[in-house]
């Protein structure tokens, strides 16, 4: 899904190949992108593979998680190899980019269902605190936004870092090219908009990750557990 297709050679983005290197940061962007929907030629998954192939240009590292074969959440399944593909995933990635078909004035099943696999912590581990975020929808209809501003509400309670930019890809059949990538047009520009500013964002923060979700509450709950322990 992430060939880098001639036609990014051309284009004036503002992170080239390498760009990291200038911001101080010592390796590329790790950035992990999820879609919504289980066909092969979707148009969330196409979304998603326009968005790993401008991310890989810019210098990211891109991985793609498939939802096929996810099973329903449950907390009987939690070892499922699909499961923990998607949450070992979750933890290599500095940053993640969501693409959502709006199905009913939300996000499809199949997106909320990765969310839901993807818990709030593993022992010490957190899989998304202080990680980057980005939001995009599809829909077949005018543009809508219901499903980004729920992506959103599961971003903050994931207590990840959502940018403020967002793409909403409306009459999705009608922008993309028959080999899969996305025509020239004001959606693909945001689209460039909302990576750029994902890429930016993320080599903003992820070194100092540590400090940025530091919280007094938790300081506070460890160190009654310690206390109650010498006691």
């Amino acid at each position: 899904m992430n060939n880098e297709s001639n036609f990014l050679k051309d284009e004036k983005f503002a992170l080239k190949p390498d760009a990291h290197q200038i911001l101080s940061s010592t390796h590329a962007a790790k950035i992990l992108i999820l879609h919504g929907s289980l066909r092969p030629k979707s148009f969330s998954r196409l979304l998603a593979a326009e968005a790993g192939r401008i991310l890989s240009y810019m210098g990211a590292e891109v991985k793609f998680f498939d939802p096929a074969d996810l099973p329903l959440f449950d907390q009987e399944s939690h070892t499922h190899p699909k499961v923990t593909e998607l949450r070992e995933l979750s933890q290599w990635s500095e940053g993640q980019v969501w693409v959502s078909p709006e199905m009913h004035g939300n996000v499809s099943g199949v997106m909320k269902n990765q969310v839901d696999w993807i818990p709030l912590s593993i022992g010490a581990v957190r899989p998304t605190q202080g990680r980057t975020l980005a939001v995009m929808e599809v829909s077949g209809g005018s543009q809508s936004f219901n499903a980004v501003n729920t992506l959103r509400v599961l971003g903050r309670w994931m207590r990840m870092i959502t940018i403020p930019n967002q793409s909403s890809v409306p009459q999705a059949y009608n922008e993309f090219n028959e080999d899969g990538t996305m025509k020239e047009s004001s959606y693909r520009d945001r689209v460039v908009d909302v990576l750029e500013e994902l890429l930016r964002m993320t080599y903003l923060t992820r070194d100092v990750r540590d400090f940025l979700v530091d919280r007094y509450s938790e300081r506070k709950e460890h160190q009654l557990k310690v206390d109650l322990k010498k006691m």
